[in-house]
């Protein structure tokens, strides 16, 4: 049995220091990692807040990626793909289900297509010229629907591999929006090929 709350909170203060600030993870002495150890300092460790606050999105009727089920870049019956803006890498998709699921209660029918769809969503991403690989992220501690991020990463640049991209992303400045906005189309246009779907949120036409 996991420890309750107060047990977890009592054992990750016994590393801490008199500040409750726990030492710096070794992934600050990375080289990938985007900050220096000098200077840092871990933030003081909050006591657990119960019961905990609502995640975004918890009511479907109030759900912003219910609202949008119009919203994206490829569509089926079940899923649809949609490009984040506004990034610093590349590319970022977030693919959601078309009707209200989080992870745990997605039906079985589901959860296998959302496996074999993320294959090919990786597949097209690293397909694309100039990118390496396409890392695949689901939180879940945001919104209650359902959502998984793919964020493709620049060729060559190594400093962006693993755990830190997503910060990595947040630093970097704005990526070219014409430039993600065609590649996502590429992406977009070749799952149709391989998978089905359409392009449109209405109609069977494969594209807009």
């Amino acid at each position: 049995m996991a420890l309750r709350p107060d047990e977890f909170y009592d054992h990750a203060l016994a590393a801490a220091d008199g500040e409750r600030r726990l030492p710096l993870a070794r992934m600050t002495g990375w080289e990938i990692s985007p900050f220096e150890p000098d200077g840092l300092r871990v933030a003081p460790l909050r006591p657990p807040v119960l019961p905990e606050p609502p995640r975004r999105d918890e009511d479907p009727s109030n759900c912003e990626a219910c609202r949008d089920r119009s919203d994206g870049i490829w569509f089926n019956d079940s899923w649809r793909l949609a490009r984040i803006t506004g990034v610093g890498v590349p590319l970022v998709l977030m693919l959601h289900p078309r009707e209200h699921y989080d992870m745990a209660d997605l039906p079985d029918e589901l959860a296998a297509e959302l496996g074999v769809l993320s294959a090919h969503i990786v597949r097209h991403v690293q397909a694309l010229p100039h990118i390496s690989r396409a890392h695949v992220y689901r939180i879940g501690d945001g919104g209650a629907h359902l959502h998984i991020w793919f964020f493709a990463r620049p060729e060559g640049q190594t400093q962006l591999r693993g755990s830190w991209m997503p910060v990595w992303d947040d630093l970097l400045p704005e990526y070219p929006a014409d430039v993600a906005e065609a590649d996502a189309a590429i992406v977009a246009d070749a799952l149709v090929a391989s998978i089905g779907g359409r392009r449109s949120a209405a109609g069977d036409s494969p594209h807009d």
